[in-house]
């Protein structure tokens, strides 16, 4: 279990100064911000590959028909085009029935314009976090720990989770995205379900927030929910009892559910289902990115192959109540990521990403 207070102390990376809270900025909707919650769910999907419409929407963006409400200017030399870029990606278990914000899904990804070419390190949810100037605990449990915090620290609880994670993989990570369980099952509905092999009998039941998996071992088509389910699945309390899952488990099934939905989205019916992809990327998505920025990550990436994008997520030891990743296991992970900055990632991405989608 997560310790039970879960305050943190004073920490060492600044922030604003004491009474002097900086207001928060009332965020305009529009068709743009949308659009990017769309865009920014294929990167996390890795679906960058999808030509047909990608070129559409650029069109639609270069020409200002949306706006995502982040108007502040990218230098040149920052530019995706031409800088490599990092993006921290956090899938949090918020739904309307819970209102909590664990970050049961986490990935760092780094893309480099030059080799077209990106590496995705996940890191599971229980991983115990030891970092200077913070509290020990479970990964997914800081993000809503920050949020708590954001009101007396002053600092936004997303920019506090960049400074955490650039710390712990030595890099420096420029964006970050955060999206929820509703928008998942809502983006997996607007297309028409997916296509995946349950690869053992899935049972368990809490009435306190509503979660009703039951789900049988076989090939079939899974709608939001059950996708949803598939995915979380962890230990059965029902009778009789079905075999438990672990974080890696988990890894493994939500590698299927998205290549599974990266076909479906390079299909006609997934062309065709893109406005209600758009509708269910609505207000379950926040990220920081600059609306220019978005336009040369659409100009540079659209056409990268699936191939190109190397998956790694990084594995350790569960000790219950913690994931302990193993400190080799840590060191390939940054080294990937900066071999992928540094333009070296490349040619082993093809290869890499088919290993780690492997059990």
């Amino acid at each position: 279990m997560s310790p039970s207070n879960t305050s943190l102390p004073p920490r060492s990376h600044g922030g604003t100064p004491k009474g002097k809270v900086p207001p928060k900025k009332k965020k305009k909707k529009s068709g743009f911000k949308t659009f990017l919650k769309f865009v920014l769910i294929l990167i996390i999907l890795a679906v960058l590959a999808v030509a047909g419409y990608a070129g559409y929407l650029y069109y639609k963006a270069d020409h200002g028909v949306l706006d995502t409400g982040v108007d502040a200017p990218v230098a040149p030399s920052q530019s995706a085009k031409v800088k490599p870029i990092t993006m921290l990606l956090l899938g949090t278990d918020y739904r309307p029935e819970t209102k909590t914000h664990l970050s049961d899904v986490i990935m760092i990804a780094a893309f480099n314009p030059d080799t077209k070419s990106a590496t995705v390190v996940s890191v599971p949810r229980d991983t115990k976090i030891e970092l200077k100037g913070y509290r020990e605990n479970k990964a997914n449990a800081y993000y809503p720990n920050f949020l708590a915090d954001e009101k007396q620290s002053g600092i936004k609880a997303t920019d506090e989770m960049k400074t955490m994670f650039s710390k712990y993989l030595d890099i420096d990570i420029d964006y970050v995205t955060v999206l929820n369980f509703q928008a998942f099952r809502d983006a997996v509905d607007a297309l028409g379900g997916v296509d995946v092999t349950v690869d053992k009998n899935m049972c368990y039941r809490d009435k306190a927030d509503g979660t009703d998996i039951n789900l049988k071992k076989g090939e079939q088509e899974l709608n939001g929910k059950q996708a949803l389910d598939f995915v979380r699945y962890r230990k059965s309390n029902c009778r009789p009892r079905t075999d438990a899952s672990d974080d890696f488990d988990r890894n493994r099934r939500q590698n299927e559910v998205l290549h599974s939905l990266i076909d479906k989205m390079q299909t006609f019916k997934g062309v065709t289902s893109l406005g209600g992809v758009l509708d269910a990327m609505n207000n379950n998505m926040e990220t920081d990115i600059e609306k220019d920025q978005l336009k040369n990550i659409i100009a540079t990436y659209w056409k990268i192959k699936k191939e190109d994008v190397k998956f790694m997520p990084i594995t350790g030891n569960w000790k219950s109540p913690y994931v302990y990743v193993d400190d080799d296991e840590l060191d390939k992970a940054k080294q990937a990521l900066k071999d992928e900055l540094a333009g070296k990632a490349a040619v082993e991405a093809g290869t890499s990403a088919d290993e780690s989608s492997n059990p």
